[in-house]
C-alpha cells in the first residue's frame, strides 16, 4: 500500500474518532445534567425523601461515567489499536 493510502487512512480514523468522542462525551454531559436537575426539583418538592434520592443519584451518575469510559476506550483502541487496518491492508 502506497503512503498516501496511509496517510488517508490515518487522517479519516483521527477524525472518526474526534468526532467520537466529542458525540459520545457531549451526550453523556447532557444526560448527567438533566439528571442531577431533576433529582435537585425532586428533592426540593418531598424533602423526605432526599437522602433515597441522593443514593440512586450516585449510582445513575456513575453508570453514566461509566458510558463515557466505554466511550474513551473505544477511541482510543481505534486511534491506536486500529482493527480495521488489516481490512485495508496496512
Amino acid at each position: 500500500m502506497g503512503s498516501d493510502q496511509i496517510l488517508q487512512f490515518s487522517i479519516v480514523s483521527t477524525i472518526v474518532v474526534g468526532a467520537a468522542i466529542v458525540f459520545g462525551t457531549l451526550t453523556v454531559a447532557i444526560m448527567e445534567g438533566r439528571v442531577i436537575m431533576k433529582a435537585f426539583d425532586n428533592m426540593a418538592r418531598q424533602p423526605s425523601v432526599a437522602d433515597r434520592i441522593r443514593g440512586l443519584l450516585f449510582v445513575v451518575i456513575a453508570l453514566l461515567e461509566s458510558t463515557a469510559i466505554y466511550v474513551l476506550l473505544i477511541c482510543l483502541i481505534l486511534l491506536f489499536a486500529n482493527p480495521f487496518a488489516n481490512v485495508f491492508g496496512l
